[in-house]
């Protein structure tokens, strides 16, 4: 067993803590942030910003967090001069961090004519816009932009999941979408690709290689992309409707509400499920993975 230790800037922690909520458990530890259990692995962040990965492959892990100087995410000054004006495909995605619910990718390629369309239309940061924004806006989108979209329901999630971690599925997810959006748009070619960053760009382009048709030229890696180019604005609204319309669904089909997140409440509603039909009715609606399992089934068993 092996251990890394990876020191994090205060906003790098709080996006550890929230990309590792699903396996958080309770431990009480002098000093530490969190306390998680991933896998084979546990994964102890600190105050101090220092986070120490334990276990199976526990480098591969804690290279997710690692910042060489050359894979600093781009600041603007890095991204070609003028991009928010630019013919750009954005990529986003939704669901990740949801217990309840499908993981949703999309890409969208907004021209530069198409621009002031959608800044009219109130295209911007899907974390500004609540939920009847989003579902008003998506449809206006789509009719506007050419755009792809992937949507990995619970189910199929469960099957893929032990052969593919999280990253490595949204790596997947991300290239195929902007394989086959390429292929829609052709002959016409974006100036660039801007992909939402969750993960660095040397680990993207190490999962990357393991894919088909990879997409590899003129990417570009950003955190906070909305923010750049209203082409992932657009990519991120488009994931957002089609997650809350999809989990609205799950909720009528298994007959009361189910929440986004990985809180309190996804426990107790998965509880619920598995008191009508076990842990295979739950993999209908749940990310089985999450922590959020083994606390359901507890909660079960009173």
């Amino acid at each position: 067993m092996g251990t890394t230790v990876v020191q994090l800037t205060p906003q790098k922690l709080e996006e550890a803590k929230k990309y590792y909520a699903p396996y958080i458990t309770p431990r009480k530890i002098p000093y530490a942030s969190f306390f998680a259990k991933k896998d084979h692995l546990t994964i102890t962040a600190y105050n101090s910003g220092k986070i120490m990965f334990q276990g199976d492959n526990e480098d591969q892990e804690a290279a997710l967090w690692q910042i060489k100087e050359s894979n600093k995410p781009k600041k603007a000054g890095s991204l070609p001069e003028n991009f928010a004006q630019k013919s750009i495909i954005g990529s986003d995605e939704v669901g990740n961090g949801s217990y309840f619910g499908p993981l949703v990718v999309c890409a969208a390629y907004a021209s530069k004519n198409q621009l002031p369309t959608l800044k009219k239309l109130g295209v911007k940061d899907s974390k500004m816009l609540n939920d009847k924004q989003i579902l008003d806006l998506a449809p206006k989108i789509k009719e506007l932009v050419f755009y792809q979209e992937l949507v990995v329901m619970p189910q199929k999630y469960n099957q893929i999941q032990p052969d593919y971690n999280a990253v490595h599925m949204k790596v997947a997810l991300h290239n195929q979408c902007l394989h086959l959006l390429l292929e829609k748009i052709s002959p016409q070619q974006p100036e660039a690709i801007l992909i939402d960053q969750f993960v660095q760009e040397s680990t993207y382009r190490k999962y990357l290689k393991k894919e088909k048709n990879s997409v590899t030229q003129n990417l570009y890696f950003i955190t906070k992309g909305e923010q750049y180019h209203l082409a992932v604005a657009a990519a991120s609204i488009i994931c957002r409707a089609e997650f809350l319309q999809k989990l609205q669904q799950l909720s009528l089909e298994i007959g009361f509400d189910l929440p986004s997140g990985a809180g309190t409440q996804s426990d107790k509603q998965a509880a619920k499920i598995i008191k009508q039909g076990g842990v295979d009715l739950l993999s209908h609606y749940a990310k089985l993975h999450f922590k959020n399992t083994e606390k359901a089934k507890k909660i079960a068993d009173k």
